[in-house]
């Protein structure tokens, strides 16, 4: 057990608090574990009615997962260690999808990538003025993981596609406009929220009676500009798109694609487009562990973290360095079954 996941019953709720304030709750391995191994057991407790997922303390909610660790794996162990991390945290990602007890998700604060992955599987996903949620993946050369092929494509307007590419921060009101949140609470009310729950009050009725009107949702202005340039699944149309557009939200928007790795753009349209396909959340899960397994060890992503988040010189050299570079074959062989044996399994 570890003491970066508080995990405690609490009356009729479940309480998985992320507790690694120095790190914004980024997950690690141990956390992953923890927390699948007290929702297994919670799974078959009547005395749990509900899952509350939330952070201890700090800033919160949670900044994504070990990014360090991954990085580590791919220079040292041929993505090996990072290979199991990834195995083990979809896992985790797919049991809270399929969890058969309402969980709830209070996303107060930075809600990034592994954040994502564990509070949109919730059924009632809190936001709060404190929320910034993003999935900046294609700015270290990774992708939208743990789930986000499945909820990002299944966003309307193409918002999906705009999140993916540009790993743009939305705050809570324009998650609540998008759908990414099913309720909108100020921080101070959270606490009443959860007591409520722990009372054995059913939580889509306690959220609704607490909630307020959000602020006005800024990227709704831009819904239409995102679904007409962000419509192709060709990387290469949506940058022509956005060329041929001189106003300053176009030229905004295509500088910000410039600095992204042009494969984990690609990569990203593919693993959107493809997803609608998918038969189930398990499926998709199949579909993107293949991808982490390749993407961890290509060039992009040791490279975008050391520029981003190592030395913070915010200077990545892409390899392919060009969207016309990164050729089909290459992400055929990106989303190509792995050998037998190796696939993805939930639990």
């Amino acid at each position: 057990m570890t003491d970066e996941v508080l995990i405690r019953r609490e009356g009729a709720a479940g309480f998985l608090s992320l507790n690694r304030p120095k790190a914004i709750h980024a997950l690690t391995q141990a956390m992953d574990h923890a927390m699948t191994e007290a929702l297994l057991e919670w799974r078959d407790d009547a005395q749990v009615k509900a899952v509350i997922i939330d952070h201890a303390e700090g800033r919160g909610f949670c900044a994504g997962g070990d990014i360090a660790f991954l990085r580590h794996s791919a220079l040292n162990d041929g993505g090996a260690s990072g290979r199991k991390f990834f195995y083990e945290e979809y896992q985790l990602n797919h049991l809270l999808m399929t969890y058969p007890k309402p969980v709830v998700a209070f996303m107060d604060g930075i809600t990034m990538g592994g954040g994502v992955g564990i509070s949109q599987p919730a059924k009632f996903r809190v936001a709060t003025e404190n929320t910034r949620f993003a999935m900046p993946e294609t700015g270290i050369g990774l992708f939208p993981d743990v789930g986000g092929g499945w909820h990002l494509s299944r966003l309307s307007g193409r918002m999906g596609q705009f999140l993916a590419l540009t790993g743009a921060r939305l705050d809570g009101a324009e998650c609540l406009w998008t759908g990414l949140a099913t309720h909108y609470l100020p921080q101070e009310a959270l606490a009443e929220a959860k007591q409520r729950i722990a009372h054995g009050h059913e939580p889509g009725q306690v959220l609704a009676a607490l909630s307020v009107t959000p602020p006005e949702a800024r990227i709704a202005a831009n819904a239409a500009k995102i679904a007409k340039h962000f419509a192709s699944d060709r990387y290469e149309d949506i940058l022509a798109s956005l060329e041929a557009d001189d106003s300053e939200w176009a030229a905004k928007e295509l500088a910000t694609l410039r600095t992204k790795s042009p494969q984990t753009c690609k990569v990203a349209l593919r693993q959107l487009h493809d997803s609608l396909a998918c038969a189930d959340f398990a499926a998709n899960m199949v579909m993107e562990y293949r991808i982490a397994s390749r993407v961890l060890t290509r060039p992009d992503f040791a490279e975008g973290v050391r520029a981003v988040i190592v030395d913070k010189t915010n200077d990545p050299k892409w390899d392919p360095a060009t969207p016309e570079g990164v050729s089909d074959e290459l992400i055929d062989s990106i989303f190509a079954p792995l050998p037998e044996g190796e696939e993805w399994r939930p639990l």
